[in-house]
């Protein structure tokens, strides 16, 4: 009996103190009833970018854990016009990304600490492996379908709300 406790004790010990720069109680924190992406399973949520053309809303797919975010969008074929995907930067850090097993081009939209877009990588490269860096300490990164950015007149100083 003593072996049993001791082992729930070291699983526990160990999962508290598993790396990563995501907050892991983020994606456990969501409520029950929150709508989950059909493939990723992850939690869908709305991200608001107010460009110079007006607000835009983006249901992003939020990569909250450090497993979510290294897997990402990686194997994905398609995204929808007003899909994307949100990686919650906890701590905020000098994040960099790059497209391993990532088949559709992206543009990663780079969001700081004030919630406004520090820089945009557009159409980044499928299978392109050469980190992408952010212009700046990120709090976010918002993925989008490669193009879409520009289509949306989304630009460095934008407002982005989640």
């Amino acid at each position: 009996m003593r072996l049993n406790h001791f082992a729930i004790a070291a699983m526990i010990a160990l999962t508290a103190c598993s790396p990563g720069h995501a907050d892991s109680s983020a994606a456990s924190a969501a409520p029950a009833e929150q709508r989950r992406h059909p493939i990723s399973n992850l939690p869908v949520i709305p991200v608001t970018v107010t460009a110079a053309k007006g607000a835009h809303t983006i249901e992003a797919e939020l990569a909250a854990t450090f497993e979510e975010q290294q897997k990402g969008l990686m194997f994905r074929t398609y995204l929808d016009a007003d899909e994307g995907m949100l990686f919650p930067r906890t701590p905020p850090d000098q994040a960099r990304f790059w497209m391993h097993n990532t088949v559709i081009p992206l543009d990663l939209v780079f969001i700081g600490r004030d919630r406004r877009v520090l820089n945009i990588a557009a159409n980044a490269v499928p299978y392109d492996e050469t980190p992408i860096p952010a212009a700046g300490i990120a709090s976010a990164v918002l993925e989008l379908r490669g193009g879409r950015a520009a289509e949306l007149g989304i630009a460095p100083g934008d407002k982005v709300d989640w």
